[in-house]
């Protein structure tokens, strides 16, 4: 397989380490299989393996009666994709019913449910900046975020519809909830933040599998705090109208 820069190949019986391409000849099943392994550094194993099979495509005629199978820790990861791929639409579909259990309202499950978005930018933005790519561990991150970010937004909804029942008009219980519940999710992001800053500078062995995920969460979280504040009681206003019951017990309150 043609490759950029020199590259040592070494036997399964050569007694070297530590080369970056391995080469192993043995049969199974009564057919001849030849192994070629590598160790991959400084990118993607995802990128690197689509570089390789586009340039044995391109480059490699395999004559009649061989084939080619990519597997190791490719393998691996295209099965656990094919997982997260049910897995993930699962998880959101299941935070969406608990809180339309939780308050009784779809317009206001979705309102908290907005959220996740906004934490999901900040996740890939944080994975941007460090120059991380996308992976299973950063996947497993954003579904943990997700359930952060509808915390925080769950804190402030229940809230202001405590107030609105209490008789204040939307503008004003939309404004004191904001106020009120600040401390609870800033406390709450910045326990989630600082949980997994070792994680998300760590350099020693499991570190390309801690990063991902660490990184994703502090990112998310720091947005999700930010737009929930912000764009969240916004929405609120936008898309909840007084109702008569609500205007008849601001005028009672008057």
């Amino acid at each position: 397989m043609p490759v950029k820069g020199h590259v040592r190949v070494r036997s399964s019986s050569s007694g070297a380490h530590g080369f970056p391409i391995g080469f192993y000849d043995h049969r199974e099943d009564g057919k001849r299989r030849i192994v070629v392994t590598a160790n991959v550094r400084g990118r993607d194993l995802s990128s690197f393996v689509a570089d390789a099979q586009q340039q044995v495509a391109e480059k490699v005629k395999v004559p009649a009666g061989y084939w080619l199978g990519w597997g190791g820790q490719f393998e691996q990861l295209v099965s656990a994709t094919q997982r997260l791929m049910v897995v993930v639409p699962l998880a959101l579909l299941l935070i969406l019913l608990l809180l339309f259990i939780s308050l009784g309202s779809m317009p206001d499950a979705l309102l908290v449910f907005s959220g996740v978005p906004l934490a999901l930018t900040g996740g890939v933005v944080a994975l941007l900046l460090r120059g991380i790519p996308l992976s299973i561990s950063a996947a497993i991150g954003f579904i943990a975020l997700s359930g952060v970010a509808v915390l925080n937004g769950l804190v402030i909804i229940t809230f202001i519809e405590k107030l609105r029942r209490e008789g204040h008009a939307l503008v004003d219980a939309v404004r004191e909830g904001a106020l009120v519940r600040l401390r609870p999710v800033v406390m709450t992001a910045l326990v989630a933040s600082l949980g997994f800053v070792p994680m998300a500078i760590a350099t020693g062995a499991g570190a390309e599998v801690q990063r991902p995920l660490a990184t994703v969460v502090i990112g998310g979280v720091i947005s999700s705090t930010i737009l929930t504040l912000l764009v969240l009681p916004a929405l609120y206003v936008l898309f909840r109208r007084e109702t008569r019951s609500n205007i008849a017990a601001v005028a009672d309150a008057n």
